[in-house]
């Protein structure tokens, strides 16, 4: 538990904007020096979403996404801008943001919100997205807020919508990153956490061809 590892609550979430702020604002930056396997990264992600948006009773629509952690945008253009009709993006970092309108290009005119806010302060307009992307952020929110948001999230869904996580994934229990101020869940305690916030996975796979010495990443589909 998060509870377990950060012993103030907010130092915890100060100290993460601050260490952001001085991240170049780059496809590079936004991985942490890992700029090369962006590629590898949005080639599955993409193939993990589109199973839910195949022709179906139960298709998720493709109207609205919203990018939870977007950074300048990296997954807003490359999977979701393609898929759906409108975007909108959340990141703490207004720098993110603002270098965002220029990266996007031509498409980022169907980006319809740039939300300036942690996550542990946002809420989804209820009823408002077929898929909430939430990728490499979770440990950024402690147990209770990330639990929290998961509820707000829920409420955002539009019929057959789904909520998506991916994220490093800890080999046992919680560790701490004092570098960028954030936390690294393993499996189970993710999955109860998800569990707590009233939503159901429906799916879960294990990202392949990532460098061996990153964490393991895992994407959850849940409604």
């Amino acid at each position: 538990m998060t509870s377990e590892v950060v012993e103030n609550e907010f130092e915890f979430y100060s100290k993460a904007e601050k260490y952001w702020k001085d991240v170049p604002a780059t496809v590079d930056g936004m991985l942490g020096g890992y700029g090369h396997i962006s590629s590898i990264d949005i080639n599955s992600s993409r193939k993990f979403l589109q199973r839910f948006l195949r022709d179906g009773p139960n298709r998720t629509g493709t109207t609205r996404a919203l990018d939870c952690g977007a950074g300048i945008g990296r997954i807003t253009k490359r999977l979701l801008l393609p898929l759906f009709k409108t975007v909108d993006m959340v990141d703490v970092t207004e720098d993110f943001l603002t270098k965002a309108k220029s990266y996007l290009g031509e498409e980022g005119r169907r980006v319809r919100n740039y939300f300036c806010c942690g996550l542990q302060d946002f809420s989804p307009e209820p009823n408002s997205y077929d898929v909430i992307w939430i990728q490499w952020v979770i440990g950024h929110l402690t147990d209770n807020h990330l639990s929290d948001f998961l509820k707000r999230c829920r409420a955002g869904l539009r019929p057959n919508g789904i909520v998506v996580i991916k994220d490093n994934m800890a080999q046992e229990g919680v560790i701490m990153d004092d570098v960028d101020s954030s936390v690294c869940r393993d499996l189970d305690v993710v999955r109860k956490i998800i569990h707590r916030a009233g939503l159901h996975l429906l799916a879960e796979e294990r990202q392949e061809n990532f460098p061996d010495e990153i964490y393991h990443v895992y994407t959850f589909a849940m409604r």
